[in-house]
């Protein structure tokens, strides 16, 4: 990545545009850079059984507001939370945000342009990260660092030198995370992961995903964004700069520096289920190759659009993670043991069988059968909950190291052309 200290000769400075508080003013001390925000005691602040949780959201786009903020209203009795300060580069994005808590709270959050101000606030005690990818990591860190409780979307991180980083901040807080990977919440992926450990299909050899679509899916974000209304440096966030252009901000997840591509997006869900299902925690080699071979247009995107990841793991079997994004057929999601097979394909309704499997009679898996659900509460109220008995969440920090180390891995291949290998102990991936 670039200096972030570039920036358009044409910006406007930052300063006069990033504080946006609504009603009462600036924050004091929003000034601060963010290492000032490593002052906050560890741990965060102290939520009592009648306390009302206050929350910050950082990043108000479709993931924001439709998933995180609409996901966590629905438990807002329940849980006795309101969401008080809303940050975004974009205005309208800001704007859209606010009037969902006018319309639930009957009062105005406070709004940011940058998630230094947001974080400064004394009074939020947590914070949800849905910002853009490129982004995630170091929000997770000063929102660790200022001792505020997080939700994070995935991927976690994109570069292994800040995942460590982002990883022992939190560590160190000590405050409550979930990550944003919500399928191992579903009861019936639970019920996989009861089945896999009771010995039902015996000798994994192989986990496989085919995550395909007729076009890709960063497509349907494009949006007439105009540049009056973005504060453009913030949304870089120290990649290599460009000048503005609406497919840039609003396709972000099409252009390679801000997403890396499906791996990183689809993949992610995938190898933290695989993790989850298995109790795998890192592979031990990655290769990964693909490109962008359908979608070359006038918008001129640069995440590929077919690739295919495969990771070996020191338990024994092999993970493969294929997305072509041009053409939807042979969607598929199994796990293949010598016993019986797992096909998980469709989340919410995954069933099992016997075919193919060599020592099937040895098994005790005979026709087709659904898997039994677990009970399960939802993924955003079991960290509504964990915010105030201060248990391990579904989804802890520790997943979430673990899924983006198999991703970096995957794109270091692929930028590479080498194999990646993963040293757990030193925390470092090497090309072989």
């Amino acid at each position: 990545m670039s200096n972030p200290s570039q920036t358009s000769p044409s910006s406007e400075p930052t300063l006069r545009r990033r504080f946006l508080a609504a009603g009462t003013g600036l924050v004091a001390g929003s000034l601060m850079e963010s290492s000032s925000l490593m002052t906050a005691a560890p741990g965060g602040r102290i939520l009592g059984a009648n306390d009302r949780i206050r929350i910050g959201i950082i990043g108000c786009g479709d993931r924001g507001i439709h998933a995180h903020m609409e996901g966590i209203h629905k438990f807002v009795q329940e849980t006795n939370f309101e969401i008080i300060a809303v940050c975004d580069p974009w205005r309208l994005a800001r704007e859209e945000a606010n009037a969902k808590v006018r319309e639930w709270f009957g009062r105005d959050a406070r709004q940011f342009v940058s998630y230094r101000d947001l974080l400064a606030l004394p009074e939020v005690d947590a914070v949800m990260i849905a910002s853009c990818d490129h982004q995630h990591t170091t929000h997770l860190e000063a929102a660790a660092r200022a001792g505020k409780h997080i939700y994070i979307e995935k991927p976690m991180a994109r570069e292994m030198d800040a995942l460590v980083k982002a990883y022992d901040a939190v560590k160190a807080a000590r405050v409550v995370v979930q990550v944003g990977t919500q399928i191992r919440s579903l009861p019936e992926i639970v019920g996989c992961r009861e089945l896999f450990k009771s010995g039902a299909f015996g000798k994994v050899s192989r986990i496989e995903e085919c995550r395909n679509t007729e076009r890709p899916y960063w497509y349907q974000y494009l949006k007439p964004v105009q540049e009056k209304d973005v504060e453009w440096k913030e949304f870089l966030h120290g990649a290599r700069w460009r000048p503005f252009h609406p497919d840039l901000y609003s396709g972000w997840y099409g252009y390679y520096d801000f997403s890396k591509g499906p791996i990183p997006g689809y993949g992610s869900h995938y190898i933290d289920l695989v993790h989850y299902i298995t109790g795998a925690k890192f592979p031990s080699s990655c290769v990964c190759l693909g490109g962008t071979f359908t979608w070359n247009d006038e918008h001129r995107f640069t995440s590929p659009d077919c690739i295919q990841a495969t990771w070996v793991y020191p338990e024994g079997f092999l993970v493969s993670s294929s997305n072509n994004l041009g053409n939807g057929f042979g969607n598929t999601r199994k796990l293949f043991g010598d016993q019986g097979v797992l096909d998980f394909g469709n989340w919410s309704a995954p069933t099992y069988h016997a075919k193919g499997a060599p020592n099937r009679q040895k098994g005790p898996i005979r026709g087709d059968n659904e898997v039994k659900p677990v009970p399960n509460p939802d993924h955003f109220l079991n960290w509504l909950q964990c915010l105030r008995t201060g248990k391990e969440p579904h989804a802890p920090i520790e997943a979430g190291f673990q899924h983006a180390v198999a991703v970096i891995m995957a794109m270091t291949s692929y930028e590479t052309g080498r194999r990646t290998v993963y040293d757990p102990v030193r925390r470092k991936i090497r090309t072989a």
